[in-house]
């Protein structure tokens, strides 16, 4: 049912897309329609299939990053106090600097490679993953360490068995989200400064007036994104024991 749903969700977006273009009557440069992209697609394959591996790549590399460094962060913050005072006024600080602000001077650190991209995405996605995280191991049920008190158990028992377990479906929902945000970071660092990538290619399709390119390539990196997203969701439902 749900796949059925979603074929003709896309259906319906093909269909109101190509009335769009008939009804405007826009000329192809300025709004190609479905089967304009699909051909500019399918002709130029195997250039959008080089850069979409590379944009995969800086993706992967930093939601793993990202997640990690999140759940180390939001681990910490629970259990220690000092760091709640040090540590989470500077990260509600970050998410007040705008992203496209801190794309430069990544790549100006970095170089216009791969790990000015990823760094991107870790950026993007830290701050969800760690908020969501810390707010699940901070709300433990009461009655959870009432009966692990009674067991007399340790700090680090009850972290372990009791409250990492309890908050594991807010990390959940905190992965969700960073699966789709991760690749917003890597295009904007590839629109900041790259020679790969599908931020890259739309970029170049954009400035040699290949509308129909830039339109194949932007719908490649949402297809993408959904397949993570899908993927990341049935990852997460196993982990945090849901149906």
């Amino acid at each position: 049912m749900k796949y059925g749903a979603a074929l003709i969700a896309t259906v319906f977006a093909l269909l109101l897309w190509q009335a769009v273009v008939l009804l405007t009557g826009l000329p192809r440069f300025i709004l190609p329609g479905p089967a304009v992209v699909a051909e500019a697609w399918w002709s130029n394959r195997a250039v959008i299939a080089e850069h979409t591996l590379v944009t995969a790549l800086e993706v992967l590399i930093g939601l793993l990053l990202g997640a990690a460094l999140g759940v180390v962060t939001a681990i910490q913050l629970a259990t220690s106090r000092l760091a709640r005072v040090l540590v989470q006024p500077m990260l509600v600080f970050t998410q007040a600097l705008p992203v496209f602000a801190l794309a430069p001077i990544l790549t100006l650190w970095m170089g216009y490679g791969l790990w000015s991209k990823v760094a991107m995405a870790v950026l993007i996605i830290y701050f969800p993953v760690t908020s969501a995280f810390f707010d699940g191991l901070m709300r433990t049920p009461r009655g959870y360490l009432d009966l692990a008190q009674t067991m007399q158990a340790g700090k680090r028992s009850v972290l372990w068995h009791i409250r990492v377990p309890a908050a594991l479906p807010s990390l959940a929902s905190g992965l969700r989200l960073a699966a789709v945000y991760a690749p917003i970071g890597a295009v904007i660092g590839e629109w900041v400064g790259a020679s790969r990538g599908l931020g890259y290619l739309m970029l170049l399709a954009n400035g040699r007036a290949k509308t129909d390119l830039m339109f194949a390539a932007m719908l490649t990196l949402g297809v993408f994104s959904v397949l993570l997203h899908l993927a990341v969701r049935r990852a997460t439902m196993r982990m945090a024991g849901e149906h």
